[in-house]
């Protein structure tokens, strides 16, 4: 629970506020963009949300800060707005919201499949989640893009009986996985869905391609949202900076128009304009330039 004691200065007066213990993850940012702001530490909020729709966005961003640090004063039907999560990306892709600590912050995502339902990361294990998950039809497959981003995904495995999905590199952060990934890949795991490796941040970090349509790229390919261009960070870069730029130019040969990252902006371009932005991105990380 946030505390009004610990609220931030650069907050707006009214209801909504963020305190201190926030710990700069972008989230509330991606949710509620029009509310929430960026400080030099910190999100803040930037302008009340009044419209209804506006304190909607607000609430969610609450839900799914990791760390607890929205306050809202105000009297929300903040129950009501749990039912939204998941939340509708494009069908059948959602966001799930509810983004974990663990994996500071960082983003999950859901896609509803016949043949068994999909998540990509994981989120903080709450019940109101595992209850909307639940009368979806449960999780069968838990993708693991690498191991900065596994937070409860063994909790979720366990109780949905799901089958988790990494790269042998990254295998030490979830050792009981049921299918592990060997090699240089790619890999179709099923129909329309195809892993392939993208190490640079970490050595066995994996993107997950969907109906060439969707692309969950962890911690290796976000949207910048000041500059409007796709963007990689050498400061988040812990394995090896030369290894990501190979792993980009890779992706050049793949067709997709979703980011869907696990932290930083999502973004949906055409097809041919988001192979571009894939040439200029790896242009530009030759030339050392951090995105």
């Amino acid at each position: 629970m946030a505390n009004l004691k610990k609220r931030v200065v650069e907050n707006v007066p009214g209801d909504f506020y963020v305190d201190s213990t926030c710990i700069d993850c972008d989230a509330c940012r991606q949710i509620a963009p029009a509310v929430f702001g960026e400080a030099a530490e910190t999100s803040f909020v930037k302008a009340q949300p009044q419209a209804s729709a506006d304190r909607r966005q607000a609430l969610r961003a609450l839900l799914s800060c990791p760390t607890g640090s929205i306050g809202c004063l105000g009297d929300d039907d903040v129950k009501g707005v749990m039912s939204d999560l998941p939340l509708a990306i494009e069908e059948p892709v959602y966001y799930c919201g509810y983004n974990s600590p663990k994996s500071y912050g960082g983003n999950s995502y859901l896609i509803r499949h016949a043949a068994g339902n999909w998540m990509i990361d994981s989120p903080k294990f709450v019940q109101p989640l595992v209850q909307q998950l639940e009368a979806l039809g449960g999780i069968a497959h838990i993708f693991l893009t690498h191991r900065d981003d596994v937070a409860d995904a063994e909790r979720y495995a366990h109780h949905f009986g799901s089958r988790r999905i990494i790269h042998r590199d990254e295998l030490s952060s979830q050792p009981g996985a049921e299918v592990v990934l060997d090699g240089a890949g790619p890999w179709e795991l099923a129909p329309d869905f195809l892993a392939i490796l993208t190490p640079g941040h970490t050595k066995g970090h994996c993107v997950l391609q969907y109906r060439d349509r969707f692309l969950f790229t962890g911690d290796h390919l976000d949207w910048d949202r000041d500059e409007q261009h796709l963007a990689a960070s050498e400061d988040y870069c812990w394995y090896s900076w030369p290894e990501q730029i190979v792993s980009m130019e890779r992706l050049a040969d793949y067709r997709f128009e979703w980011v869907l990252p696990g932290h930083g902006q999502k973004v949906h371009l055409p097809a041919s304009e988001m192979r571009s932005e894939i040439l200029c991105l790896v242009e530009s990380m030759r030339e050392h330039k951090t995105l």
